[in-house]
């Protein structure tokens, strides 16, 4: 334990000389990847824990938690209390994670669609106005299960839990249990 704390001591001293903000008691198995743009802001809530590693996780994590990114003035915050195993947050605008969230391994966070969808020079085509990007917010207390992908313009409600691998599309109400490609609310969680 008194191990870990140093490591993590260290990790939360490296993540700040790289220009993150970061709150107390960061937890961290592993060196996440980290991407920071001119003038954006990448926030660690308090008692967050960054698993990066497999060993620290049973079900699995196949990379190290990314947090970008993707243009400037772009941010990205993370609750206090919010475990991550392994998952990718992507922003160009802005992703939001609320307090007490738990996101399984492997999970995708994204506000955009990283290249346009028209067709004519998709592949080399870096213009922001031709890239699709809406903020996307999770509430406090979601739970999103290994392998799921939050697409831009996304909302999930407070206390919501989205099966694993779903694909989230479209925004979820607060209090649901969700799950499929593309996500639908399969039942109320005040249902017995």
């Amino acid at each position: 334990m008194i191990i870990r704390r140093f490591i993590s001591g260290f990790g939360a001293l490296w993540l700040r000389a790289k220009g993150l903000k970061i709150k107390r008691g960061l937890v961290l198995y592993g060196k996440p990847i980290t991407h920071l743009t001119e003038g954006g802001t990448i926030t660690l809530g308090e008692n967050c824990v960054l698993c990066s590693k497999s060993e620290a996780n049973f079900a699995g994590v196949n990379h190290p938690v990314i947090l970008a990114l993707l243009r400037p003035g772009a941010k990205l915050e993370i609750g206090d209390d919010t475990g991550i195993s392994g998952g990718s947050f992507c922003a160009a605008k802005s992703v939001v994670i609320g307090k007490g969230c738990l996101i399984g391994a492997n999970a995708l966070v994204t506000d955009c669609d990283f290249h346009a969808v028209k067709p004519e020079g998709r592949r080399h085509n870096s213009n922001p106005d031709d890239i699709g990007c809406e903020p996307v917010v999770i509430e406090d207390n979601v739970w999103l299960g290994a392998n799921v992908t939050v697409l831009k313009g996304v909302t999930i409600g407070r206390n919501t839990v989205v099966a694993a691998g779903s694909v989230v599309t479209k925004s979820l109400p607060p209090n649901v249990v969700a799950g499929g490609s593309p996500a639908k609310v399969i039942r109320d969680l005040e249902e017995k």
